[in-house]
């Protein structure tokens, strides 16, 4: 299988950074990581897809823990 090197792994991000005078994309984004306030975690599965997710919007956001 093509993803078991990834299997389990976690990405564990917090959001710095506030959305306001952000454009609708990057907002959105964060609702899709689970981040829309100031200060929240959230621990999501490391995929390509979540990183690229973090990658648009690296400005609000840092990486506090991977496993």
């Amino acid at each position: 299988m093509a993803n078991d090197k990834t299997a389990g792994k976690t990405v564990t991000v917090e959001q710095y950074g506030s959305p306001i005078r952000r454009p609708k994309d990057q907002r959105q984004t964060l609702v899709g990581l689970g981040l829309n306030k100031m200060n929240r975690r959230r621990t999501l599965e490391d995929t390509p897809a979540v990183r690229g997710m973090i990658a648009k919007v690296k400005h609000m956001v840092r990486i506090v823990d991977e496993v």
